[in-house]
């Protein structure tokens, strides 16, 4: 099929300069107007170090806190998505009991201000849970080699219980908005797909894997990538509890060397290279589902 060229009309040529003239006057304030003293040569030394015993270089304090963000939000999504999908699929359920559960947890995780639930579940996961649990122990009774495995992973033993119950904050948290996702994907799906593999003999366990959630999986992509991308964000809110992710190393190194505006602008591309990956992930992805479905 031809595809007729798009050509830029004199409107789309006023909103490019109106938005070149912007950032151009915002670079100016912060470059020239501003009365700042730019010190951007302390940024690679925050980045990276040498390492004198081993003759290399390895991650300094700001790239480290990148990677416990990675961490945070993988093990975060993780636990969201199987939140989501066991209570999105209790909210559909006929069951009374299972459904009232599912609507109960939804309805109290969006009506609580994420920072609330921080210091919940830090204060309740970390002094009830944890140590009935034994994994601070395990991590320290851990040979060194196993250690080094779990750290890279997770966190050293001395942060692990802040650490888990980042994840568990931002897993709970994230896995109420996915379960409205998987709810409203999975309804959306007509009922006759319902009744001819019912029809088959399919059992609903065999129409839910084989049939219903590959056509809802589709339509629930996009809201579940934008998901994704939040919980990378909403990580930063775990720097409350000490738990040593990019923010608050961030507020580290600011504290002690006081360049504020460069470090938050580190940190800004840093974040935004994750989520601009992860959206151009997605995008490839859904592209490629598209193509499969025609």
């Amino acid at each position: 099929m031809y595809h007729q060229k798009k050509r830029l009309t004199l409107l789309d040529w006023l909103a490019i300069a109106s938005v070149i003239a912007i950032i151009g006057f915002i670079a100016f304030r912060l470059f020239y107007s501003l009365n700042y003293k730019w010190n951007w040569g302390i940024i690679p030394t925050y980045m990276f170090r040498y390492n004198e015993e081993t003759g290399s270089w390895s991650a300094n304090i700001l790239l480290e806190g990148f990677f416990t963000t990675l961490r945070l939000s993988v093990w975060g999504m993780i636990l969201a998505v199987i939140a989501g999908v066991v209570m999105g699929i209790m909210r559909i359920t006929k069951r009374l009991v299972f459904k009232m559960i599912a609507i109960s947890y939804v309805e109290l995780i969006r009506n609580t201000p994420p920072l609330v639930l921080v210091f919940i579940f830090y204060y309740f996961v970390s002094d009830q849970i944890l140590p009935l649990l034994g994994i601070e122990e395990f991590y320290r009774a851990a040979g060194p080699a196993l250690q080094n495995k779990l750290a890279f992973f997770t966190a050293r033993p001395e942060l692990i219980s802040p650490f888990l119950s980042g994840v568990l904050t931002i897993g709970l948290f994230q896995g109420a908005y996915i379960t409205e996702i998987v709810r409203a994907g999975i309804q959306s799906i007509d009922i006759g797909q319902w009744e001819a593999s019912s029809a088959q003999g399919f059992s609903k366990f065999q129409q839910m894997r084989h049939i219903i959630m590959p056509q809802a999986t589709r339509i629930m992509l996009p809201p579940l990538a934008n998901e994704f991308i939040n919980t990378i964000k909403y990580s930063s809110i775990v720097s409350i509890i000490s738990i040593q992710e990019l923010t608050f190393q961030g507020m580290q190194v600011m504290a002690s060397t006081q360049a504020t505006i460069e470090i938050w602008i580190t940190i800004t591309v840093m974040y935004l290279a994750v989520c601009l990956c992860l959206s151009l992930l997605v995008s490839k992805l859904e592209n490629r589902l598209a193509i499969t479905e025609q």
